[in-house]
């Protein structure tokens, strides 16, 4: 192995460690926002639950990897994701507002109500990647 792979490889395992860190909290906390178990309706075969998870998932992990690109410090990179986790939450929220029956859609299999949420996840995801350029 090249001598620089191996002097970057402590700062990549780090920032992986923070990142994977940051996607497990994120994790853990939409799925205790949502009034409807994800994970479960998966496991039962509820592709609406899987598109709209993996659509937070996604624009969670956006601005994440931005930052880890133009972050150069962990702190940097923790503080950022909690932004980026906090705006996703908020962009659920706002989805619920808009629309109010999307807690009985998504367990109910509903593909419309999921992709709309997922799409709007990925797109605050992207925007909120592009704003955490600096």
């Amino acid at each position: 192995m090249p001598t620089h792979l191996l002097a970057t490889l402590p700062a990549f395992l780090a920032y992986f460690a923070v990142a994977i860190v940051l996607f497990a909290l994120f994790l853990l906390i939409y799925v205790n926002v949502t009034p409807y178990h994800e994970l479960t309706l998966i496991r039962a075969g509820n592709t609406a639950a899987a598109v709209s998870l993996a659509g937070a998932l996604l624009g969670f992990a956006m601005p994440v990897a931005n930052v880890i690109a133009h972050s150069d410090t962990l702190i940097g990179l923790a503080a950022w994701g909690a932004i980026a986790g906090v705006v996703q939450l908020l962009a659920y929220l706002v989805m619920r507002l808009a629309l109010p029956q999307l807690h009985h859609d998504i367990p109910a299999g509903k593909m419309a109500p999921a992709l709309l949420l997922a799409v709007v996840s990925l797109t605050v995801g992207l925007i909120n990647a592009a704003c955490m350029t600096y």
